[in-house]
């Protein structure tokens, strides 16, 4: 069959095929401590829950606005108004399925093809695949650890180019956890306004930090940034709502009723009854994503110890998220083969840096219980001792 070419262009997800493949092996019963996961394993809090399946039963299954429900988006809006300091109405957002939607809508929106968007290194997966599918051109800016992971504004300056379009911005970062200061910001928002490019802010982890770590919106640092920041976040990592598929987009109305256009014509809107779970998740009480962000914290700190124990692996602190980017570059195997053996040998399950666009690095998710965590550390130091 002959397929487009922009199918060629594209690389499959290795989170989701190590996942699968995790989920598979322990279908036949072999036991697999599984550290690929990018969601959170607690369930979605109860009165989530109970807002859709009321909303079920009032009826609440027909097609709504391609925008979203009103209430919600008067409730992201505010959210965004009085926690991020972003004023933002209404009609300034759009929900989505997820917030994988609103950035792929973002980038059919935005994209011309040959336009240059600029990625820091290491990145979300998807970032890249989505510029490509819209015809764009990635354009990578490496970090490291002795940066935080964090691109500098003279790195982003020294990459703009007048096909520049976008910059993507990700604190705190998948797959690092790191998070931009405000310093750090400020200076990066002084390029973005100086060089008049746009910057999308992906703050789908926003809720998750640790040690004191601020999460600050670049759009909060001032009229002109503001002008030229868009939002991308959703429920999915913070009230533990992967699979409800509830996400938004944030910006210029010209921008959200375009994207709007073209979500029109490809899933008209998002699951009315999910929408509904959204709403309470933002007007309900917030004691849950506390809950949550204090188990993270107490999970983190077993695998870092663990992982410090480890001979020939090293690792920042992350300031938030629930990831550790382990460098793995002192046992000379690179990601794809180390994650492969570590999975088929002591049956861990991991990601590769590879996946992220850096190839001596693993990712580990502490977004599991803390049993999981002991057994599955215990065999990466047995792994690793053998190599």
């Amino acid at each position: 069959m002959k397929l487009a070419a922009r199918v060629a262009q594209v690389s499959p997800s290795l989170t989701l095929a190590i996942a699968a493949k995790a989920k598979a092996m322990k279908a036949e019963g072999i036991d697999v401590c599984s550290f690929s996961a990018g969601e959170p394993d607690f369930d979605t809090p109860a009165h989530i829950k109970a807002a859709a399946k009321q909303a079920l039963d009032l009826g609440k299954t027909k097609y709504g606005p391609a925008a979203g429900e009103p209430q919600l988006r008067a409730a992201i809006a505010h959210k965004l108004q009085f926690e991020n300091a972003l004023d933002y109405q209404d009609q300034n957002i759009i929900v989505t399925n997820g917030g994988k939607q609103s950035l792929f809508n973002l980038m059919l929106t935005m994209i011309e093809p040959g336009d240059e968007v600029i990625i820091p290194v290491p990145y979300w997966l998807s970032y890249p695949e989505m510029v490509k599918l819209a015809g764009g051109v990635p354009v990578f800016i490496s970090t490291d650890a002795a940066t935080g992971y964090k691109v500098t504004a003279t790195q982003l300056r020294q990459s703009i180019t007048p096909r520049t379009r976008l910059f993507i911005l990700n604190s705190p970062s998948n797959p690092t956890g790191m998070v931009y200061t405000p310093e750090e910001l400020q200076a990066i928002a002084q390029v973005v306004v100086e060089q008049d490019i746009w910057v999308v802010s992906d703050e789908i982890y926003e809720k998750i930090l640790y040690d004191g770590a601020k999460h600050l919106s670049i759009g909060s640092l001032g009229a002109e940034i503001f002008a030229r920041t868009i939002v991308s976040s959703g429920f999915a990592k913070a009230y533990s709502m992967t699979g409800w598929r509830v996400g938004f987009l944030a910006g210029p109305v010209e921008l959200i009723q375009a994207v709007t256009k073209i979500q029109g014509h490809s899933t008209s809107h998002v699951c009315t009854f999910a929408q509904h779970g959204a709403i309470a998740a933002l007007e309900g009480s917030q004691d849950c994503v506390e809950q949550m962000r204090q188990a993270f914290a107490e999970r983190r700190k077993v695998m870092l110890d663990h992982l410090e124990a480890i001979p020939g692996l090293t690792c920042t602190k992350p300031d938030g998220a629930f990831y550790l980017f382990v460098n793995i570059g002192k046992t000379g195997l690179n990601s794809l083969d180390f994650c492969n053996a570590l999975l088929e040998s002591q049956q861990v399950a991991t990601v590769p840096g590879i996946a992220f666009g850096v190839g001596d690095h693993i990712r580990l998710s502490y977004a599991t219980d803390t049993v999981t965590i002991e057994a599955g550390m215990e065999r990466l130091a047995t792994f690793t001792s053998n190599l």
